[in-house]
């Protein structure tokens, strides 16, 4: 599975845990450190945490295995670290200050794709 299928596939797992704002940046043009962010919104820390939990799992599900989770004690904002791939689950506030959209604008966004689309 290619990272860009495994970015929507992690989008898809956000999508149905409710995640808000959900997109797939493709890096892989703008930076080496890794190919696609994807960035999701949660509405509260319980939220956040399911979030993360359900890109865990949907990773572990195709043998990816995270090189690092950071923040979930305060779930404003959770990174899990994928290599070629990293996800974001912030909370509203937090995505805001942070506006990675804005700091990477360069970076093609993913369109949005059908259920089940993992091309």
């Amino acid at each position: 599975m290619t990272s860009k299928q495994r970015a929507k596939l992690l989008a898809r797992a956000l999508e149905e845990k409710k995640g808000l704002d959900i997109r797939v940046l493709d890096l892989r043009e703008e930076r080496s450190f890794t190919d696609f962010f994807v960035i999701a919104t949660a509405t509260s820390d319980r939220h956040a945490k399911a979030l993360c939990d359900a890109v865990l799992e949907a990773a572990h599900a195709i043998g990816d295995r995270p090189f690092g989770v950071e923040g979930e004690q305060t779930a404003r904002w959770i990174l899990v670290d994928l290599s070629d791939l990293v996800v974001h689950v912030f909370q509203q506030d937090s995505r805001d200050f942070y506006s990675l959209e804005r700091l990477w604008g360069d970076a093609v966004e993913l369109p949005r794709a059908a259920s089940g689309d993992v091309a």
